[in-house]
C-alpha cells in the first residue's frame, strides 16, 4: 500500500502544478517558451532534468553491468565537454531566437538559411530519430512499475500509466509548467540517486569489501579498456564524438538555450553542467557493478533492470519506492520536454507553414500534435525492440551529425543551403544503412556508425568549402 501512495502523491503534486499553470499559458510565449526568463538555476536545472533520463538511470547501471568502471571514464568525460557545444550552439540559438522570436530550432535553422528543403529535412531528422529516446522514458517506467509492484502493474500497463500522465500534464502546463517540474524533479532525481548508491553500498557490505569481492570473481569489469578491452582507441573516439556532438543538437536542450533570460545565465548553467557528470555518472555505474553481486547472470534486456532489482533487494519497501518515484520524475522530465517541443515543431513549423495565408491556433495543434507523437511513443515502446541503451546511442548518433551545420550555421552560414542540405541527408541515411547493416564499410570497422556517418556529413561541407573559396 505505501507503494502506491508515494506514486500517487508524486503524480497529484506534478498533475497540480500543470493545472495551475494553465491560466498563463495559452499564448506562444507563454506555452511554447516560458516568456524567455529563465533563471541560472532553473536553466542548469531544467537542462539536467531534461537530458538525464532513463538513459541515465536505467541505461548507465546497465552498461556497467556489462562493461565495468571503464564506461564512467568515458560517459563523464564525454558529457562533461559536451558544455563546449552548448558553447558553440546555445549562445548562439540565444541570440537568434531573442533578436528574431524563433521558438524552434527548425524554425531557426530554415530562418537563417532561407533555405526550406534543409529546414524540412532537419524536421524529418527529429520526428523521426526522437521516437527511440521518446520511447526510452516510457519504456523505463514500465519495467520501474512492475519490479516495485512485484508485477501488480505489468510492464504495458506501467507503460500506458506514464504516457496518459505526461499527456496530461503537457496540455495543462505548457513550458512553464515543463520548467517548474524539471526544477523539483531535477532536486528530487539527484539527491535521491545519492540516497540510493548510499543504501544500497551499504547493503552489500560497504564499498571496499564490494569490490574487492568483484574484484576476485570478475575482475575483468576493473579493466580499464573495460570488460573484453571494449573501450579499445576506436571505441573511446566513437563515445567522445557521440556524447561531446549530440547533446546540444537535441531539440530539448535546443530550445532550452533560447529560454535562457541573458547570455550571463547560459554562461553559468553551461558551467555548472560542466561539473554535474562527473560526480553523478559515478552513482548509476557504482550500482550496475554491485548488481553483479547479487543478480550475477543478466543478459541482453534484463541489464534495463539492474536499478530496480537492486533497490527492491537492498533497500525497505518505502525508500525503494520513494527512490524509484525519483527515477520517474527523471523519465517524466525528459519526456514532456521532448513531446512539448516535437509538438511545438509540427504546429508552428508543418502545419502553419502548410498555411501560410492563414493564422492557426499554434497551441492547440501543439497540444494535437503532442497526442497523436504520444500515442505513436506507446506503439513502440510496447514492443520494447532493443535495450535501453542501444535506443538512446541511435538517437544521439542522428543529433551528432547535425553538429557539424548547425556550427556552421550558427556561427558562419555562408555556405550555398544546398551543402548544409546535403551534409545532414548523407550523413543520416549513412547512419541509418550501417545501423540496419544494409551497408559495411570496411575501412570504419571497430568504430560506433556515427563516425562514418560523421565523415560522410562532411564530405559536401568541404566541398562547400572549397567551392566558396574558388568563387
Amino acid at each position: 500500500m505505501i507503494v502506491y501512495i508515494i506514486l500517487i502523491s508524486y503524480l497529484a503534486l506534478t498533475f497540480g502544478i500543470g493545472f495551475y499553470l494553465n491560466k498563463n499559458t495559452h499564448d506562444v510565449e507563454g506555452y511554447f517558451m516560458a516568456n524567455r526568463n529563465l533563471n541560472t538555476f532553473q536553466l542548469f536545472m531544467t537542462l539536467v532534468a531534461t537530458n538525464f533520463s532513463a538513459f541515465f538511470f536505467l541505461g548507465f547501471a546497465s552498461e556497467a553491468y556489462d562493461k565495468g568502471y571503464a564506461y564512467y571514464g568515458m560517459v563523464a568525460f564525454g558529457t562533461s565537454f559536451a558544455a563546449i557545444g552548448f558553447y558553440l550552439i546555445g549562445q548562439k540559438a540565444l541570440d537568434y531566437g531573442k533578436k528574431y522570436q524563433y521558438v524552434s530550432p527548425v524554425e531557426m535553422i530554415g530562418g537563417l538559411t532561407n533555405h526550406k528543403p534543409s529546414k524540412y529535412l532537419l524536421m524529418m531528422v527529429y520526428l523521426l530519430f526522437m521516437f527511440p529516446y521518446l520511447a526510452i522514458q516510457p519504456i523505463g517506467a514500465g519495467l520501474i512499475l512492475e519490479d516495485l509492484t512485484a508485477g501488480a502493474i505489468p510492464f504495458f500497463y506501467g507503460v500506458l500509466l506514464m504516457i496518459i500522465f505526461i499527456i496530461v500534464h503537457i496540455l495543462f502546463g505548457g513550458m512553464k509548467g515543463v520548467v517548474l517540474l524539471d526544477v523539483k524533479n531535477g532536486v528530487l532525481m539527484l539527491s535521491l540517486m545519492l540516497i540510493a548508491t548510499i543504501v544500497i553500498v551499504y547493503n552489500v557490505g560497504g564499498l571496499s569489501f564490494a569490490n574487492q569481492s568483484l574484484l576476485e570473481s570478475n575482475a575483468a569489469l576493473f579493466e580499464s579498456k573495460g570488460k573484453a578491452d571494449y573501450f579499445d582507441f576506436k571505441h573511446w573516439i566513437s563515445y567522445m564524438l557521440l556524447f561531446n556532438l549530440s547533446v546540444a543538437c537535441l531539440p530539448q536542450l535546443f530550445t532550452r538555450f533560447m529560454i535562457s533570460k541573458s547570455s550571463i545565465e547560459l554562461q553559468k548553467s553551461t558551467f555548472l553542467y560542466s561539473l554535474i557528470p562527473i560526480f553523478l555518472f559515478l552513482l548509476p555505474v557504482i550500482i550496475g557493478m554491485m548488481g553483479h553481486l547479487s543478480f550475477p547472470s543478466l543478459e541482453g534486456k534484463e541489464r534495463d533492470a539492474i536499478l530496480s532489482l537492486m533497490l527492491v533487494e537492498h533497500c525497505p519497501k518505502w525508500l525503494a519506492a520513494i527512490i524509484l518515484t525519483g527515477a520517474l520524475a527523471a523519465f517524466i522530465s525528459t519526456m514532456d520536454s521532448l513531446l512539448l517541443c516535437l509538438g511545438t515543431i509540427v504546429s508552428r513549423d508543418l502545419i502553419q507553414n502548410a498555411f501560410p495565408n492563414k493564422k492557426i491556433n499554434e497551441v492547440f495543434w501543439a497540444k494535437v500534435s503532442i497526442v497523436i507523437l504520444a500515442l505513436i511513443t506507446l506503439y513502440v515502446a510496447q514492443s520494447k525492440p532493443q535495450t535501453i541503451f542501444a535506443l538512446g546511442r541511435m538517437t544521439l548518433s542522428a543529433m551528432a551529425i547535425l553538429f557539424p551545420v548547425f556550427v556552421f550555421i550558427l556561427r558562419w552560414n555562408k555556405l550555398n543551403p544546398w551543402f548544409y542540405f546535403s551534409s545532414i541527408m548523407l550523413g543520416e541515411c549513412t547512419l541509418l544503412l550501417l545501423w540496419f547493416e544494409i551497408i559495411e564499410l570496411p575501412l570504419f570497422n571497430g568504430f560506433l556508425p556515427v563516425v562514418p556517418a560523421l565523415v560522410a556529413g562532411a564530405i559536401p561541407l568541404s566541398f562547400g568549402l572549397f567551392y566558396k573559396k574558388v568563387a
